[in-house]
């Protein structure tokens, strides 16, 4: 068996592993002297996620090429979209949810405001990707700390 259908084989029966990948089949893959090139289409930006890190983790792989396209079966209207949003962070922290302005366009979700920890900016990111529906997120959150 060749380096490049090891890499391949690996790569597709971690997509069969993952419980965040529902349809794995969906997810081309293709290899050339360590780099990978991912085709398809996946349902949310976490499968987006999923996928490459999965591709990127398996020995061998150089660079992942990401030609995945974020089609979200469930299509949500940006305003309901933007209400699951808030939701899931005031869920997760009313004080997060007070500091972060939360944007939809087409199913893409941009994310601003301030805070004080990066742990505060990453768990609103992880949050949001959660989401179905979120076609992908931007992170505009500026992380501000007071000086000495």
């Amino acid at each position: 068996m060749s380096s490049e259908s090891t890499i391949i084989d690996e790569i597709r029966a971690g997509y069969v592993r993952d419980p965040r990948l529902h349809h794995p089949t969906e997810v081309a893959v293709s290899e050339r002297n360590g780099t990978v090139t991912l085709r398809g289409t996946v349902s949310s930006f976490r499968q987006h996620q999923a996928a490459v890190q999965i591709a990127k983790s398996v020995r061998g792989v150089r660079v992942v090429e990401d030609k995945l396209v974020v089609d979200p079966r469930d299509h949500w209207h940006d305003e309901e979209l933007k209400g699951a949003a808030l939701q899931a962070l005031m869920s997760t922290s009313d004080a997060l949810a007070e500091l972060i302005q939360v944007r939809v366009t087409a199913g893409w979700v941009t994310l601003s405001g301030q805070v004080k920890h990066q742990q505060d900016s990453n768990a609103a990111f992880e949050t949001v990707s959660r989401l179905p529906g979120v076609g992908g997120i931007t992170n505009k959150i500026k992380v501000v700390t007071a000086g000495p």
